[in-house]
This record gives structure tokens, C-alpha cells and sequence, in this order.
């Protein structure tokens, strides 16, 4: 098994493997490119193509914007990104249709050794991030890997989501906690 397959699997796998390290130099060119031109123009879109496969093409994502490799972002029709986002896409990170996610939100899908002689090693694991049809992820927000958010949902701005959030409701806070049901 690759150590891509691992990533994509779930398991530990070893972070500085040649593969993954030319698709994130890829990821990065693409990214400089969509970062330095107009989102009106023809350049823009044919990278945002090149760069994320799984995007609809009439979501909106504004530079400056990171991620690690693209192909790992999946998001429906409608949907919007505001400025400065990063999306560490190790695993897949699935957003719905009509999704508004707010300036400066993170969106993380690795995680790290908790024993301190693993982390001394250059292995990780990712874990994916689900956010359902018709949420708003407020700004500042950082996701953590493993969460999914249910349809509908409204994430307060500066939330830490650490946890599952159920459909219809908002959560704030860090941990970010349901607030109401709406």
C-alpha cells in the first residue's frame, strides 16, 4: 500500500513520501497561480479547474486560499469562501450545496502521534471533515479532523468545533457547544 492509499485510508503514514510531497509542490504552483490573478478572469478559472476536480463551478472561493492538495475538497453547487481560508486536505473534506464559510476559517483533517517519540517521526493521519447542505461556518472558525457538521447549521464566529454538531442548530464557543436549535 501507497502511502498515499494510507493517507486517503486513514492510517499512519509517512508524511515526507516523494508522491505526496510532488502533489503539494503541485498544489502549491496551482495555488500561487489562482492566489496572484483576478477571479473574473479565464486564468482563474482554468486553475480553480486544475486545482480542485471536486469543486461545483459556481462556487466561489476568494484568494488568498491554502490547502495542501486540492483534489481532497469537495464541495456542492451555490457554495461561497471568503479570504484567507486553509483547508488542510489530507482527507477527504466534503462541504454540501449553498455552504457560506466565513474569512479566515480552518478547516483541518490531520492529526499527529499523541506519544511524543511518534511525533518525532514524520508520520500522521488524517481524518475527514463532513459539512452538510445550507451551513454557515462564521469567521475564524477552525474545524478539527473527524467533525461533521449536519445540514442547515450555523457555526458561530472563533468557534472550535472538536466534536459532531447535529443538524439545524447553532453552535458557538470553543468547544464550540449547541447553542439553539434553529
Amino acid at each position: 500500500m501507497t502511502h498515499k492509499e494510507r493517507m486517503l485510508s486513514g492510517e499512519w503514514f509517512e508524511s515526507c513520501d516523494p508522491q505526496l510531497s510532488e502533489e503539494r509542490r503541485n498544489a502549491e504552483r496551482l495555488l500561487l497561480q489562482l492566489n496572484a490573478v483576478a477571479m473574473e478572469s479565464e486564468e482563474y478559472r482554468s486553475v480553480f479547474c486544475r486545482l480542485f476536480p471536486h469543486v461545483a463551478q459556481n462556487t466561489l472561493i476568494r484568494p488568498p486560499f491554502f490547502c495542501d492538495y486540492g483534489y481532497n475538497l469537495y464541495m456542492g453547487e451555490g457554495g461561497f469562501v471568503n479570504y484567507n481560508c486553509v483547508m488542510l486536505d489530507g482527507a477527504p473534506i466534503r462541504i454540501g450545496k449553498h455552504v457560506l464559510i466565513g474569512p479566515s476559517v480552518q478547516i483541518y483533517t490531520f492529526i499527529h502521534p499523541m506519544d511524543y517519540r511518534q511525533r518525532r517521526e514524520p508520520v500522521e493521519a488524517c481524518r475527514p471533515v463532513t459539512i452538510g447542505d445550507d451551513c454557515w461556518i462564521g469567521g475564524g472558525a477552525v474545524i478539527c479532523p473527524g467533525v461533521t457538521i449536519g445540514d442547515r447549521t450555523v457555526i458561530g464566529a472563533g468557534s472550535v468545533v472538536t466534536k459532531d454538531v447535529p443538524s439545524d442548530v447553532v453552535a458557538v464557543g470553543n468547544p464550540a457547544r449547541v447553542l439553539r436549535k434553529l
